[in-house]
């Protein structure tokens, strides 16, 4: 029987799918244990226990693996965002290789040589163009910054080194606003508090523009010393051109309300991915890494190998980015998203792409009605959620028989499930190739 509070000296033999440590006593029992690399002897102490699985307390690296790095955050281990900083970058790369073919052999039930190693940054840090940071009193101090994993505990955040520079500028003055006008915040030690003003602070920037978004939550309408926020984000943040008040009364994990109101310049800011321009609004879903999103729908357009003739539906399309990286090469690119605004500024942003077309509503309803149009696809690029498609919508790909598919994955255990599917509906899955988006934490 494996013990609580008793202390083990274990060999960590691979990661699990969060980059924690796995090593395992008497060959069947395993252990999980956070901040532990492969190839280490580390001290655990046992922190809970169940019948075949614990998870430990790393005390310490006894046997330090050569992959292992100083952290240059000093929060990373409470904000639980970048898990990996301890890891090289190489050999993070080489945890989502091993992740991927791990998903894709025993999910998938596909073989490991179809999967390409991770195309990686040169740079990876500052990469991030958006930041959601709560605002809350924890023992009526203010902090603004992350929850904590699994927890509505804030930890407080000066700098964040995967988010542009201009965020932590933003998070200063706002800091300095509110404490000087005692604005009260909605989260008061976890708890929401009915008559709390502030909730969220979001940051959005344009890489190549350089124009940034500064978007504040609210708890009802109400904003006061709104003038004086306003002057302090013009005066002080270089390429500022659009202040947003976003209104969210609901008691709800959701971060942004479905209004919107315009404080100061425009409604949104604009940023290119390759030769096409976007709108993004406050609410519109756009890629938080457009260095490597350059990379995925580059590889995307590659693969979906368009001659110019061909129909291509993409579902779950967002604001249209991929769908207008494809409309350079197709001859007709239907898009699909259930987001209304999304699809309000995919059509601002495919102004000049007279090829693109544009529907509201869910994927797996709308493209069977253009299938019943008439309307058929020989080519179709998926990008959804992380729950992976509806079925339904993959039986009617599969009725189209569209001769390609292009799946865009931000899960590689939904992936593997559904390239599954696919495969007993008839498709062969020809390659998968990883792309790190998301440096220092285990998504990929």
């Amino acid at each position: 029987l494996i013990e609580k509070n008793k202390e083990y000296i274990l060999d960590i033999v691979s990661q699990g799918y969060e980059g924690e440590g796995i090593a395992k006593i008497n060959d069947t029992f395993t252990v999980f244990i956070e901040g532990a690399l492969k190839g280490e002897r580390v001290n655990v102490r046992i922190v809970k226990s169940k019948k075949s699985f614990a998870y430990g307390k790393l005390l310490e690296v006894i046997e330090p693996s050569l992959e292992r790095c100083e952290a240059k955050c000093s929060i990373h281990k409470r904000c639980g965002g970048c898990k990996l900083q301890y890891s090289t970058y190489k050999e993070q790369l080489n945890f989502k290789f091993e992740r991927v073919k791990d998903c894709i052999t025993k999910i998938g039930k596909l073989d490991e040589s179809i999967v390409q190693f991770p195309l990686g940054m040169d740079e990876p840090w500052r990469y991030r163009n958006k930041v959601q940071l709560p605002i809350g009193l924890v023992n009526g101090e203010l902090k603004i910054g992350f929850f904590a994993p699994r927890s509505h505990e804030i930890i407080d955040m000066e700098s964040c080194l995967i988010q542009d520079e201009i965020a932590d500028k933003v998070v200063e003055l706002t800091r300095s606003w509110i404490i000087k006008n005692n604005i009260k915040p909605y989260n008061i030690d976890g708890q929401y508090d009915e008559s709390g003003i502030l909730r969220h602070i979001m940051i959005r920037r344009g890489f190549t523009t350089n124009e940034v978004m500064v978007v504040i939550v609210t708890n009802g309408r109400e904003l006061p010393h709104k003038e004086e926020f306003i002057n302090l984000m013009v005066n002080n943040i270089p390429g500022i051109k659009s202040i947003i008040q976003n209104i969210n009364s609901k008691p709800t994990n959701v971060i942004l309300g479905l209004e919107s109101l315009t404080l100061w310049g425009s409604e949104t800011i604009c940023d290119y991915i390759g030769q096409f321009k976007y709108n993004i609004s406050p609410l519109s879903f756009f890629q938080v890494n457009p260095i490597q999103t350059e990379v995925l729908y580059g590889k995307t357009l590659e693969y979906a190998n368009l001659s110019g003739n061909e129909t291509v539906f993409d579902a779950y399309c967002g604001t249209g980015s991929i769908t207008l990286f494809l409309s350079q090469k197709a001859k007709e690119v239907y898009g699909v998203e259930i987001i209304p605004q999304a699809i309000e500024n995919a059509k601002i942003n495919a102004v000049e792409n007279n090829n693109a077309h544009f529907y509201v509503g869910e994927s797996e309803v709308v493209i069977p009605d253009l299938i019943n149009q008439g309307i058929k696809a020989d080519v179709v690029v998926v990008d959804p959620p992380r729950k992976g498609c509806d079925k339904k919508l993959l039986d009617a790909i599969t009725d189209i028989d569209a001769k390609r598919i292009v799946y865009v994955s931000c899960d590689p255990s939904t992936l593997a499930r559904d390239l599954a599917i696919l495969e007993e509906n008839g498709y062969k899955t020809m390659e998968v190739q990883p792309v790190d988006m998301f440096p220092h934490t285990a998504h990929i």
